[in-house]
């Protein structure tokens, strides 16, 4: 407890006694201070009890003393202590009345109790205290440390709360409230979403208060601080109370931070050996192995293997080779997803591991990440929320795209293909049919492509290649020529026949001529190309080139 005014009259060896402000003894004393200056103000930091003689003081003069008084209060100075006897046999009126009209606490110091024990007195009380608030926190910090290894980060945050007689939270890389203590401070800890996200855009280690300014009841005052040892901090803890923290709170404050960094941010090796242990597994499933790799995953990544999964494989490929869809995404993007989108910075398969693994641990489920070479190769729970959050998050960043962007520089975007859900013993097939959806994304110029989605609508926007249309262009480049010449409608006869599946009678009359002209023209087009239209193969790759050079016009 802070040392106070009312502490120094209760002091039995100062025998001080109160002349004026009665009622504001319980204000705490940073210090003793003398001074005999006129204006002692400038060397003042506020908190001080400032001991006077008045030596240099017109103490009679009742408009000095309002003066005097009034600066000092404005100041900070908590009270005034007067010795009698040395200057003065009493305290003057003029004096009294200005403190008692400041309502500032006026102590009268007897002659025979010197200044400097009072300043003892308050050395030693302040010393007292901080000796308290030490050990209190070290108690603090040993009591944290065993609800960490009993109860993981739910159990300290509850001892925390519990020091600070507040509440706590604590939030993941994207600004969700993993865990609060007590329950009734989640909908509170929600609210400071915005506020996370602020913090994490700083370096850290970094902190922010928020709250405190007493307009309403549930204002509350909250501490957020970053956690973790990178450049960007990968999760934050906020700690509300009714008011400042004191000494003993602020190192329980201070452990709290350390024993949750070491709990949410993994040594290297440990992250190293994780993802060892996950490429093995993978391996092992792509090589028709799942019960070896059922073995190796172990209760690690075990649970993801019980269930249909899904494989994820994601790449970047640089802008200036995107082509911007022209059909625009039909998943609507959630809003964290958007603002984690809007917040890339760096390495776009890094942002989307933080993504898929931010999501994974505040909904309990295994997710297994491993960096291959130039791509990430994810297997995921089907439906589970890593694979939503993929979704959502490469569905916004696509959203917030604009066509001005293609060929804008040298920077990667991501591109993501999703398998089917599966089962351990396909997953090989499931990896597969990753790298077809993968590809038909950057053909497509999407950032996200399910297999599933291969299926629907038609195969026409796969040809939109340049090398497609390439070989479209030379295998129709003849029968343009010869059509250019105005010796007859080569082109439009053989789309007409084409689309009539080889019926003369039919497409004679969509192109409005003798059955027997169409005939020659077909002969005409066999002639040309030097390929026979009676082979299924020669048809299809005709009509293919024909649709190819129609959507490009």
């Amino acid at each position: 407890m802070p040392l106070t005014l009312a502490s120094l009259v209760h002091h039995s060896a100062l025998k001080l006694t109160v002349r004026a402000g009665e009622d504001r003894l319980d204000v705490p004393v940073r210090w003793a201070h003398v001074s005999e200056l006129a204006d002692p103000v400038p060397y003042m930091e506020g908190g001080e009890l400032l001991l006077i003689t008045a030596l240099k003081l017109d103490a009679d003069d009742p408009e000095a003393m309002r003066r005097y008084v009034k600066r000092l209060a404005a100041a900070g100075v908590v009270g005034l202590g007067f010795a009698v006897g040395v200057n003065y046999d009493e305290i003057p009126g003029a004096l009294v009345e200005a403190a008692r009209d400041e309502g500032l606490p006026l102590l009268e110091v007897p002659r025979r109790t010197p200044f400097l024990a009072i300043s003892k007195a308050v050395s030693a009380a302040i010393a007292a205290d901080q000796y308290r608030s030490v050990t209190a926190g070290f108690a603090a910090q040993r009591e944290l440390t065993k609800q960490a290894l009993a109860g993981g980060p739910e159990g300290l945050l509850a001892a925390l709360a519990s020091q600070v007689d507040g509440w706590a939270a604590l939030y993941d890389a994207s600004g969700a409230v993993v865990a609060t203590a007590p329950e009734w401070a989640g909908r509170r800890a929600a609210r400071l979403t915005a506020d996370v996200e602020r913090l994490r855009e700083r370096p850290a280690p970094a902190s922010s208060v928020v709250g405190g300014s007493g307009t309403s009841d549930n204002d509350d005052r909250v501490e957020l601080h970053s956690l973790g040892t990178g450049r960007r901090p990968r999760s934050a803890l906020a700690v509300g109370t009714a008011a400042a923290l004191g000494t003993a709170e602020r190192y329980a404050v201070h452990s709290a931070i350390a024993l949750l960094t070491l709990t949410t941010e993994r040594s290297r090796s440990l992250q190293a050996a994780e993802q060892r242990i996950g490429a093995a597994v993978l391996r092992m499933l792509l090589a028709g192995e799942p019960e070896h790799a059922r073995t190796v995953a172990g209760d690690l990544y075990g649970g993801l293997l019980d269930a249909p999964f899904r494989l994820i494989v994601a790449e970047t490929v640089a802008v200036s080779s995107v082509r911007i869809a022209a059909d625009a995404p039909t998943r609507v993007p959630s809003a964290a997803a958007l603002a984690a989108a809007a917040d890339i910075n760096g390495d776009p398969l890094e942002a989307l591991t933080e993504v898929v693994e931010s999501a994974a641990a505040r909904s309990g489920e295994a997710v297994l990440v491993v960096p291959e070479r130039e791509r990430l190769v994810v297997l995921a729970a089907d439906g589970g929320a890593a694979v939503t959050a993929c979704a959502e998050y490469a569905v916004a960043l696509e959203a917030a795209r604009t066509p001005e962007q293609a060929g804008a520089g040298d920077e990667d975007e991501l591109v993501v293909g999703v398998s089917a859900p599966v089962g351990p013993i396909a997953a090989a097939a499931a990896y597969k049919q990753a790298e077809q959806a993968l590809s038909v994304a950057r053909r497509r110029g999407r950032m996200y492509v399910e297999h599933e989605q291969l299926a629907s609508g038609s195969v026409l926007p796969l040809l939109a290649d340049e090398a497609v249309r390439a070989f479209a262009d030379g295998l129709l480049r003849p029968l343009y020529e010869h059509d250019a010449t105005g010796r007859g409608d080569l082109v439009a006869s053989l789309r007409a026949w084409l689309s009539r599946h080889g019926q003369w009678d039919a497409a004679a009359a969509d192109l409005g001529v003798h059955r027997h002209t169409l005939r020659y023209r077909m002969r005409r087009v066999e002639e040309i190309l030097g390929r026979s239209l009676d082979d299924p193969d020669v048809r299809m790759e005709l009509w293919l080139a024909l649709k190819t050079t129609t959507s490009a016009e």
